[in-house]
């Protein structure tokens, strides 16, 4: 009797222990729709994107991500704001998007259309009524301006020696419409021909031919490294030569000239950004005052007497709205100086010029260092090409002067002089500066260009 009141015992005790392990499996394994295994889910395998600047009206390149899920069983919505717009195939796109969740991943290809010179910041916002919250992807990108670029000089030649010359002119058709251009941009890339570039660091420059008086116009001006090329710059030496629009248009002559005195030379290509925008002013004018600009020693003599005229008298339209004046000038030349310092004139001496205006003082050209050492264009040995010059560097752009008016100046004519720092030659060496000077009047109704008298 003990013994099977004993076994009734534990068999309640099994049977209760075989209920509990039964409940809590199927506890365990319930599948339904509030357990995790039925659980709709929704992942984006981004939270941001960013776009590289594009210019007004381009496509960006594509940008992509991927939405991953499972257990859905409604459409997946995507929405967003121009100027980004969403695709499935990379071909067509729009800002809505509706997705069937035939598949547990679909790759949706974003791209960037800018209508404004602008920084826009929008989302991607991604929905279905099978989650509570939205997902949503940030998108950043800038609108930049429109660009046309025309190439001119195409690896031309230039050197002395070996069927080459220093200089080459030659006309070419750049952009027609200046009514939208708000700047033009100037690049000239040096690539090192087969046998190498001209070992030393030389005068070199940029023209383009006036129209009216056949003169050429010094738009920009530098100096080429020691044995090598400017390949460091992307895009060669940069020059903004806006002040020369109303002759960069149509049908154009230019000339390219470096003062090398072997037939290696360089091999030179020159091309401009027509950047599109709201000009300041509708209309330019540009007139010469100096142009004593054709070479390292061509330019004015300096510490010594000489018949080079520095002055001009300048006459300014009545309705100019604006008026500045554009130099370049460089100096050359190894004449001992007497300076405390050591430094040779013109090429090394720190010196400051004047712009007389009516007899006055009224600018200033420090020539002073510019921090050679830090040249981008490192690649000169063994030139000596890290230590500071007067205002220039080897393998550098010569700077460009702007001396504005704080008046228009419309309607008035004035006395124009250019003056150096008082200094003595006593040597038998020479010393230059070369030197151009344009008088730049601006306005938004149409106008002469400023007159100037020698």
């Amino acid at each position: 009797m003990n013994k099977l009141l004993k076994f009734i015992k534990y068999l309640t005790v099994f049977l209760f222990a075989l209920i509990f392990i039964q409940c809590s499996s199927e506890e365990n394994d319930d599948t339904g729709s509030s357990g995790s295994g039925n659980t709709p889910s929704l992942t984006a395998s981004l939270s941001s994107l960013s776009f590289e600047d594009t210019q007004v009206g381009q496509n960006s390149q594509l940008k992509s991500f991927t939405l991953s899920h499972t257990n859905l069983s409604s459409d997946i919505n995507l929405t967003t704001t121009s100027p980004f717009e969403l695709s499935v195939d990379g071909s067509t796109f729009s800002t809505q998007l509706s997705l069937p969740v035939l598949t547990t991943s679909s790759l949706i290809f974003v791209r960037f259309i800018p209508n404004a010179i602008n920084t826009f910041q929008e989302n991607i916002v991604i929905q279905t009524t099978d989650i509570a919250d939205d997902i949503v992807i940030t998108l950043n990108g800038s609108g930049t301006p429109v660009i046309h670029n025309y190439l001119t000089f195409n690896r031309t030649r230039v050197a002395f020696g070996g069927g080459f010359n220093q200089t080459s002119v030659q006309t070419f058709n750049l952009h027609n419409d200046l009514s939208n251009i708000e700047a033009i941009k100037m690049y000239v890339k040096l690539t090192c021909p087969s046998g190498g570039c001209d070992e030393w660091d030389v005068f070199a420059n940029v023209k383009v031919t006036d129209p009216l008086s056949g003169e050429r116009y010094e738009m920009a001006r530098f100096i080429t490294p020691y044995w090598n090329d400017n390949s460091q710059l992307p895009r060669g030496f940069e020059f903004d030569v806006t002040d020369f629009k109303s002759m960069l248009t149509g049908n154009v002559e230019l000339r390219i000239r470096t003062e090398c005195w072997n037939a290696k030379g360089y091999e030179v290509s020159v091309d401009f950004d027509y950047i599109e925008g709201t000009p300041d002013y509708q209309y330019y004018g540009i007139t010469r005052v100096l142009n004593y600009d054709n070479g390292s020693q061509a330019g004015v003599p300096y510490g010594v007497a000489h018949t080079f005229d520095l002055t001009r008298s300048i006459n300014i339209p009545s309705n100019a709205q604006s008026t500045h004046l554009r130099t370049i000038i460089s100096g050359w030349g190894q004449a001992a100086s007497g300076d405390s310092d050591g430094r040779t004139c013109a090429e090394w001496c720190y010196r400051t010029h004047s712009v007389s205006i009516n007899g006055a003082n009224m600018f200033q050209h420090n020539l002073g260092p510019l921090g050679c050492a830090s040249n981008p264009v490192s690649n000169q040995a063994p030139g000596n090409w890290t230590p500071d010059r007067a205002g220039w560097c080897p393998g550098m752009e010569v700077p460009t002067r702007i001396d504005s008016f704080t008046s228009s100046m419309a309607g008035t004519t004035f006395t124009f002089e250019y003056g150096f720092e008082n200094w003595t030659n006593t040597t038998t060496d020479n010393s230059f500066y070369p030197i151009s000077t344009f008088v730049v009047v601006k306005s938004d109704t149409p106008m002469s260009r400023a007159v100037v008298v020698d």
